[in-house]
């Protein structure tokens, strides 16, 4: 298929298509987050089990993306794309009809392997179909048009979570897939470079990745609840980094690659790749902890928790498109230096706020620092990925997407599991060091401690009788770990500006039609 205009039929067509399907992800994820606490509380799951039902669908994305955009560059995008969508809609429906915490956690791994599938396949069909002089638009208008769509998920996610019908968040999904495959059916011609990607598919190297990333994820999923020194942790990370070093070993010796490490020769490549790495590991502890803190402790509903994430949205809408096209002209640097340093800053300025009066103190506490937060992560997203979909030529569209993606993906694991570690650390120190002085007997002071486990939604032991003072620090201590977290966060963001600032040159769009 020839490269189209953005504002032809064929263009819209496609970009019609891959907002719809990414939709779906995109509002799992920015709802999923408000309706935690009512999803806890109606399947009785502890702090353990809520970060799973999050992490068992990453575990299977970040294990599975890679081969998604690989197969999708090799069998046809278009075809892979539909057939993630499908995966997908089953997945959604399965977790909408969870009676447990353990089947929603199952059925969110099976969500995780179609959209293993289908999240590489929106970014690569627009960028190996949609004219290159205009690849940062057409990223931009994905990135404002999804977010347009999905600012909802939040607002929606309250009001659900809020009227006890928090699974209809999974049952949306069902009529945005059936749209999206509709659409790429009747309109989207299928999209492959047969003359450009040859050889055989690299199944071995596609089974090596897939079980060193599940490997390396599951043993950092595993770390809040069994600790750094378990076992189990050891030796499925020590596992997953010796798989991930025979594929690295394989990629590097055979003809036909599914991976080409020539990718990362590429300056822009490595150096967005490593930015998206920190950035996104800030940005996914920073929601995650900012819409527990909320809820769970500010005494916001999750309706009004939906409601402080519009301005990040609208950010997002505002400036995407236009974003994408200035980095279309003047190259990414710029924008992917001040960009997450802005987002750092206002991650940091969040980091300082302490006990509120819930909503009403909203625009006076949260606001500032979510509008700087928005305005960072809005200079940076379009920018970024068409950096990197430009560093790569169209025949590596899907593998190049897949490889940004994973990245995406094990940061955000990464940070659940490192995040979820120190936030029950943190938690248990203040608690600790608060409770000695109530005059608790040993097993009293060691039930209280045993609620640290469960964080924001901790209770106090009812054999104790000091129930206010011990419920007064649990909120105290969430409230402190919170603003250990954000800062963390923070740092990240200035850290992700630098390498950015680092890596890509001035003026510097991408290197230009790199392929294999």
């Amino acid at each position: 298929m020839e490269s189209v205009a953005l504002n032809s039929a064929a263009g819209r067509w496609i970009m019609i298509s891959a907002i719809m399907a990414s939709t779906m992800a995109f509002i799992d994820g920015t709802a999923l987050n408000v309706v935690l606490p009512s999803l806890q509380h109606a399947l009785d799951a502890s702090a353990a089990a809520l970060f799973w039902v999050l992490n068992a669908y990453m575990l299977m994305l970040a294990s599975l993306i890679l081969i998604g955009g690989a197969l999708g560059d090799r069998l046809g995008r278009k075809r892979v794309f539909m057939a993630g969508i499908i995966v997908f809609i089953i997945g959604s429906a399965c977790c909408g009809i969870s009676a447990t915490a353990g089947q929603l956690i199952a059925f969110r791994a099976l969500q995780g392997v179609g959209g293993a599938f289908m999240i590489p396949g929106s970014l690569s069909l627009i960028s190996a179909t949609i004219h290159e002089k205009e690849r940062g638009k057409a990223v931009g208008t994905w990135s404002a048009a999804t977010t347009f769509v999905t600012m909802a998920g939040p607002l929606l996610g309250g009001w659900l979570a809020d009227a006890g019908w928090w699974r209809y968040i999974f049952f949306i999904n069902v009529p945005l897939g059936l749209a999206a495959l509709l659409i790429l059916w009747r309109h989207v011609p299928e999209n492959r470079d047969e003359e450009d990607v040859q050889g055989p598919v690299d199944y071995p190297g596609a089974v090596f990745i897939a079980l060193g990333l599940a490997s390396l994820t599951y043993g950092f999923l595993s770390m809040p609840a069994a600790g750094w020194q378990h076992p189990r942790v050891f030796v499925t990370v020590i596992a997953g980094v010796l798989l991930l070093g025979v594929f690295l070993w394989r990629e590097s010796r055979i003809p036909f690659p599914m991976m080409s490490l020539k990718l990362f020769q590429n300056r822009v490549f490595l150096g967005a790749n490593l930015l998206c790495f920190f950035l996104y590991a800030g940005l996914h502890g920073a929601m995650l902890f900012l819409s527990l803190n909320l809820v769970q402790v500010q005494g916001y509903s999750q309706l009004q928790s939906g409601f402080t994430f519009l301005p990040f949205s609208l950010m997002m809408i505002l400036f995407s498109r236009t974003m994408g096209a200035l980095a279309d002209k003047y190259g990414p640097r710029l924008f992917l230096t001040a960009g997450p340093a802005i987002a750092g800053i206002g991650m940091l300025l969040m980091s300082t706020i302490r006990e509120t009066r819930g909503f009403a103190d909203y625009f006076k506490t949260y606001f500032p620092g979510i509008m700087i937060f928005g305005a960072g992560m809005a200079i940076t997203v379009s920018p970024l990925t068409a950096a990197v979909m430009g560093s790569v030529g169209k025949q590596l569209a899907g593998t190049a997407s897949g490889v940004n993606n994973a990245v995406t993906r094990i940061a955000t694991v990464f940070s659940t599991a490192v995040f979820g570690g120190l936030a029950v650390m943190f938690f248990s120190t203040y608690t600790q060091h608060a409770v000695a002085g109530l005059g608790l007997n040993a097993r009293e002071q060691a039930l209280v401690l045993q609620q640290a486990a469960s964080l924001g939604d901790a209770k106090a032991p009812a054999s104790v009788v000091q129930q206010a003072q011990v419920a007064a620090i649990y909120k105290a201590a969430f409230i402190d770990t919170y603003s250990h977290i954000l800062k963390i966060c923070g740092v990240l963001g200035l850290v992700a500006g630098l390498l950015a600032f680092i890596y890509l040159k001035n003026n510097q769009a991408s290197d230009k039609n790199y392929s294999q």
